[in-house]
Parts: C-alpha cells; sequence; structure tokens
C-alpha cells in the first residue's frame, strides 16, 4: 500500500473510530436514570428494575404510561413528564444498546 493509501486508511479508521464513540454517549437525560436504576442488568436484584439492555419499546410504553398518568409512580411520573417523545426515543435506544 502506497504512503497516500496508509493516510487515507488512517484518517477513515479515525473517522469511524469518531462516529462509533459518539453513537454510544448517553442522550441528554440518561444519566438521571442511573440515580435509581442500576446500571447494568446484571444488578437486578433491588426494588427498582436496570434499565440496560431492555427493550427499548417497553422502556417507551412504561415512560409514556408514566407521564399520561395511566402508571403509577412514587417518582416516574413526575420524571416522565420532563421528556419529550424524541427524548424518551433516544434514551430508550440508548439504554436498550447497554449491557
Amino acid at each position: 500500500m502506497s504512503n497516500a493509501g496508509v493516510a487515507v486508511a488512517a484518517v477513515m479508521f479515525g473517522l469511524l473510530s469518531v462516529a462509533r464513540a459518539a453513537s454510544w454517549q448517553a442522550p441528554a437525560g440518561a444519566a438521571a436514570c442511573s440515580d435509581c436504576h442500576p446500571t447494568s442488568s446484571d444488578q437486578a436484584d433491588g426494588p427498582v428494575p436496570p434499565l440496560a439492555g431492555r427493550n427499548p419499546a417497553d422502556i417507551i410504553a412504561a415512560m409514556q404510561g408514566f407521564r399520561s398518568g395511566q402508571r403509577r409512580g412514587t417518582i416516574m411520573d413526575r420524571i416522565a413528564k420532563g421528556f419529550s417523545d424524541e427524548e424518551i426515543r433516544a434514551i430508550a435506544d440508548w439504554l436498550g444498546a447497554q449491557r
């Protein structure tokens, strides 16, 4: 491979690394979940269920239920009201990808 080919490959690898790192960053609001919910699916012993690795559709449905009042909660009903549908979807997708 020529020097130019090596340089192009290095730049492409760098761009892919940056894109991959950005896609794994928690969306705004997701950090608040870990105040109560365990950050790993391995930590399922407590009263509050872990969210990592859960089906995003289940998280979205729960958040929408809390937000609308159809699902009762001690604090989640108030927390859910602070998120838009887009924010809920982004958080759910990110949490679903965590392990």
